[in-house]
């Protein structure tokens, strides 16, 4: 099948098959990785080097007759002092070559067909110059990012011998760091100015202008795998931290040579049906964001509904639209939120005249305080500031009122202890800002001395507790703000953790603490500043917070917890089909090349 066709007739499985790469909120399509579209890259390279992208030509020159040509340019370089002459390297045996290569074409080793291969050296630079040295960070696979090279003194270019210059045809391949840094290659059609690399870039010219098919080589996924340390065949040498492509890998490394004329035109057809795939990658991204687009329009009009019947009549024309707008784990995620919104606004149930007002609960919650404060279980708080009008975030709904957390919440924060305090193997459980996750504690192993339960025993947290972080408090996906499972009762609290001990048990708060709302407050507070989020204890206190009547409350968590189900089935319907378009990628990939 012509690989024209082979991307024409399967459009639909090189578009469809997304791979969300973590949990994503609102007007996060960059965390969708349009996985289809980058196997249909890796595909066409791989075709392109085993000789199945092009129609071999039988009136080609072999390249066997390419490489005496080759080898006697060389030789003539050596014997006019141009180059250096190449240590000589052992025959290719048959148990190194990797796959069968077509009539005409050789495997050679990248030194035989080139005149120079060589690291930069490290640099001195300087401000200002007439030299720049390119560094890992220019070589991207996205395309040659001179913008991110620095110059070198004037003073040090003569100590740069002509041949580190770069040239027309080279090609550079990153050499130092593992994760994706080393293994980067790019081929320098045209060179515009005068450059050098640094040492952690390769330089590597070819005799013929033969780059750009061993810069394509280099590309593919089965060579780029090659760059993780722990692969079995790895190119690297070192340490992880410290991966190494070395000098000597690099002229003994492996590669199919095609007839010259055969080069000329799998790089143009790759060329051709790359710009393809950026049409291609172009066109899902755009239809993604028009996606996301409608999605956060249509939603916005829920959470602006200014009463139950306008509420009604926007769910039903978005419910209309079910099947075609939560196609995306993105759009799913934004759905959970606008409920968790209109929960947290009293737009989610319809209130019931005959529930007690919460006016009634908050005179309880005050008898209580005042009750716990007389026992000397907690502290008497210090006034908090009256609420304005301006203040209010929202109108809430009838029997709702406005207070302040601390108005319904015993807040504290951890204590401070030092690193020779802790121990991993026994002992009291110290809660870490580490732990505090968005809606996720992750476990610990930190635990201090027993004793410390009584000595710091005012930062002794219980299950139920609310846990927020206090530097850094968010990330995109949301607050940091969690729950204290049961396993951790009784634990201590590091610093820079705040707990929340809630008067009125009802996960209704913790859920208002989880949504836009409260995100959206520190995250002003914090935008442009320039400053590193940090919150004070007066930030956490001070925030306002809506109450409901208890018995709402209870059909609000019943209700998101409903909705939350059927989010989640959604969202695992939706995985399952990505899971299906992703394996029939690989499939047809594998089908392609068997």
């Amino acid at each position: 099948m012509a690989v024209e066709k082979l991307i024409t007739q399967h459009i639909d499985t090189w578009t469809s098959a997304l791979q969300t790469r973590s949990t994503a909120g609102r007007g996060s399509n960059g965390k969708i990785d349009l996985y289809g579209i980058k196997k249909l890259r890796e595909l066409i390279l791989e075709l392109a080097v085993r000789g199945k992208l092009v129609p071999q030509d039988p009136n080609d020159e072999p390249a066997s007759e390419l490489l005496k040509r080759i080898a006697a340019e060389k030789a003539e370089l050596v014997k006019q002092g141009k180059i250096k002459k190449q240590k000589l390297l052992p025959e290719i045996s048959e148990d190194e070559k990797p796959f069968e290569l077509p009539v005409g074409w050789e495997w050679v080793r990248l030194s035989d067909i080139s005149g120079y291969i060589q690291r930069g050296k490290g640099p001195k630079y300087a401000e200002h110059g007439s030299v720049k040295v390119v560094s890992q960070k220019c070589v991207q696979w996205s395309g040659f990012k001179l913008e991110q090279s620095r110059w070198i003194t004037d003073e040090s270019i003569h100590s740069y011998t002509e041949d580190r210059f770069l040239k027309d045809r080279d090609v550079l391949w990153n050499s130092t760091g593992a994760g994706g840094t080393a293994g980067r290659v790019i081929y320098l059609p045209v060179v515009k100015e005068k450059l050098v690399v640094d040492s952690h870039v390769t330089l590597i010219r070819t005799v013929r202008d033969n780059g750009q098919f061993i810069s394509n080589y280099i590309s593919t996924y089965g060579i780029q795998q090659r760059f993780d340390p722990k692969h079995s065949n790895t190119l690297l040498s070192g340490t992880t931290n410290q991966a190494e492509l070395n000098s000597s890998v690099v002229t003994s490394f492996l590669v199919p040579f095609p007839p010259q004329m055969e080069q000329e035109r799998i790089n143009d057809k790759a060329a051709e049906l790359m710009s393809l795939c950026d049409q291609l990658e172009q066109q899902s991204l755009t239809s993604l964001d028009a996606h996301s687009q409608l999605v956060e329009t249509l939603l916005a009009t829920l959470t602006d509904s200014q009463n139950a019947e306008q509420l009604a009549e926007n769910w039903a024309r978005v419910s209309q639209h079910f099947d075609t707008l939560f196609t995306t784990e993105a759009s799913i995620d934004a759905l959970k939120q606008t409920i968790l919104q209109l929960a947290v606004m009293g737009k989610l149930v319809p209130q019931d005249p005959n529930d007690e007002p919460a006016s009634e609960l908050l005179k309880r919650i005050e008898q209580e305080k005042t009750q716990l404060v007389k026992e000397g279980k907690i502290k008497k708080q210090k006034p908090l500031p009256p609420i304005s009008e301006e203040e209010k975030l929202f109108e809430l709904p009838g029997g709702w009122e406005w207070r302040r957390l601390a108005d319904i919440a015993y807040v504290f924060s951890g204590s401070t202890f030092k690193s020779e305090d802790f121990n991993n193997e026994s002992g009291a459980k110290c809660i870490k800002i580490t732990n505090v996750g968005v809606n996720d504690f992750a476990h610990t192993n930190d635990y201090l001395p027993v004793d410390f339960l009584n000595i710091y025993s005012d930062s002794l947290v219980r299950c139920g507790d609310l846990l927020l972080a206090m530097t850094r408090p968010y990330i995109s996906d949301g607050l940091k703000v969690c729950v204290c499972p049961n396993l951790y009762d009784s634990s201590l609290l590091n610093q820079r953790v705040c707990a929340i001990r809630l008067y009125h048990k009802s996960s209704f708060y913790y859920k208002y603490m989880s949504s836009e709302t409260v995100l959206n407050i520190y995250q002003s507070r914090f935008n442009n500043s320039g400053l590193q989020p940090n919150l004070k204890m007066n930030d956490i206190t001070e925030l306002l917070i809506p109450v409901p009547p208890t018995a709402e409350q209870d059909r609000i968590i019943t209700t998101i917890g409903m909705m939350s189900e059927i989010c989640d089935q959604l969202k695992s319907r939706l995985q399952s089909a990505q899971q299906t378009q992703l394996h029939l990628a690989d499939a047809l990939t594998d089908a392609t090349l068997s």
